[in-house]
């Protein structure tokens, strides 16, 4: 019997416009009144993870930043594990040799240092994700996106981490020509040690300390409720949902997910625009 269902949120609990479908909200009731717990466990920090969540009207748990940040439904925090500093400021070295754009997200902030640059990724992302839409068109609608999207522009990250004394929580780089430069990149993040290294589309890399992981961080929010691994049921549809669907006993990859992570997950169920977490949720209802 399934007690908790988690679902990450790009790609997989939201349509390709970011929003979460209604066949998706309305199994998402049916579940939570049947007595089913549903957390959603996103790389997105808490200000940009609301947005999509509080447009649905849903209200629960979050495991955010890639498990480096777990709220409860309330929005209260229950722990973060930070990248600490000195492993922080050896990662943006890192990346600025290599030349790539980045982010730094902490629990309240999320920090960049070039505002032109996030528009072309943003851009960049929803053409990716709409192929009819034209580059001035996703110029424009990146532009209206960011504007919902909360970002702290800053002159110089490391100076404003120092006067804040912020935790550094995620790291996210991006290369628009895709992994390639990033596997370069990842090689010498490895060197650092106790990271965690994985991607949330082909163009990006996002680390979190070792044990900031989902699946880490689902299996402890499972536990505290007294549910074992075959009583969760978990959505992804890409390489940061591993740890979460290796841990869940039922393990549902999105028909638009990577085919390594189809052969990870225990089930396949429809794409994000065909709203396959409520055709599996529907089904497990039913059962």
């Amino acid at each position: 019997m399934i007690k908790l269902i988690a679902s990450d949120m790009d790609g997989t609990l939201l349509n390709n416009h970011m929003r979460v479908p209604t066949a998706n909200i309305e199994a998402i009731k049916k579940a939570r009144a049947q007595g089913i717990e549903f957390i959603t466990a996103t790389g997105r920090g808490m200000s940009h993870a609301k947005i999509s969540l509080d447009e649905a009207k849903i209200h629960v748990p979050m495991i955010l930043l890639n498990g480096a940040h777990v709220v409860n439904a309330q929005r209260e925090t229950i722990f973060t594990i930070p990248i600490g500093l000195e492993k922080t400021l050896a990662v943006m070295d890192a990346i600025e040799t290599a030349g790539l754009y980045y982010e730094i997200f902490t629990a309240e902030h999320v920090y960049s240092e070039n505002h032109s640059k996030r528009i072309e990724f943003v851009s960049e992302h929803l053409l990716s994700r709409d192929p009819e839409l034209s580059k001035k068109m996703a110029i424009a609608a990146s532009s209206d996106h960011l504007t919902l999207t909360p970002i702290d522009y800053v002159e110089n990250i490391r100076q404003t981490l120092k006067e804040t004394g912020e935790d550094v929580l995620k790291i996210i780089a991006f290369d628009k020509n895709g992994p390639e430069l990033l596997k370069e990149v990842t090689i010498e993040l490895e060197k650092i040690g106790d990271l965690a290294i994985a991607a949330s589309e082909l163009t990006n890399i996002e680390i979190n300390h070792v044990n900031a992981q989902k699946g880490i961080a689902l299996k402890q929010f499972a536990e505290q409720r007294g549910f074992t691994s075959d009583e969760v049921m978990a959505f992804g549809d890409n390489f940061n949902d591993v740890s979460m669907l290796t841990y869940a006993g039922n393990s549902y990859a999105m028909a638009n997910a990577a085919l390594e992570i189809k052969k990870i997950a225990k089930h396949v169920t429809d794409t994000n625009e065909e709203n396959g977490v409520a055709t599996a949720i529907e089904k497990i209802l039913s059962e």
